[in-house]
């Protein structure tokens, strides 16, 4: 190698590892703030839960035609298991951030994550 290419990859690394740290600096400041997940069904709020002050996680069924588990942990949510025909629900995987959103059309559930 050339001491052209050392100094481009050093560059290219140092890019890289700022970028990792503003990212981690991005997620820690977002931990802090105030962050709630709204459970609703059928137009119906049936929990609105701090994802900061969850201590232990902890399961909710919410009733309807098709049996439906939501799991909640300290910072995030999601539908864990249900019976309905699509599993669309519970593919979306953890909501962890204000905006994100599952839904759960055959049972008309939805969770959302609000910042107030």
């Amino acid at each position: 190698m050339k001491k052209h290419d050392i100094i481009l990859v050093g560059i290219i690394i140092l890019i890289v590892l700022i970028g990792l740290g503003r990212i981690k600096f991005y997620q820690s400041q977002n931990e802090k703030d105030l962050r709630f997940a709204e459970i609703t069904q059928n137009n119906v709020l049936i929990e609105r839960i701090d994802l900061n002050a969850v201590q232990e996680p902890r399961e909710i069924t919410l009733p309807g035609k098709y049996h439906e588990i939501v799991l909640v942990e300290k910072g995030r949510i999601r539908f864990k298991e249900t019976n309905c025909p699509d599993q669309i629900c519970v593919r979306t995987g953890w909501l962890e951030n204000p905006g994100d959103y599952a839904v759960c059309l055959p049972n008309k559930a939805i969770i959302n994550i609000t910042e107030n």
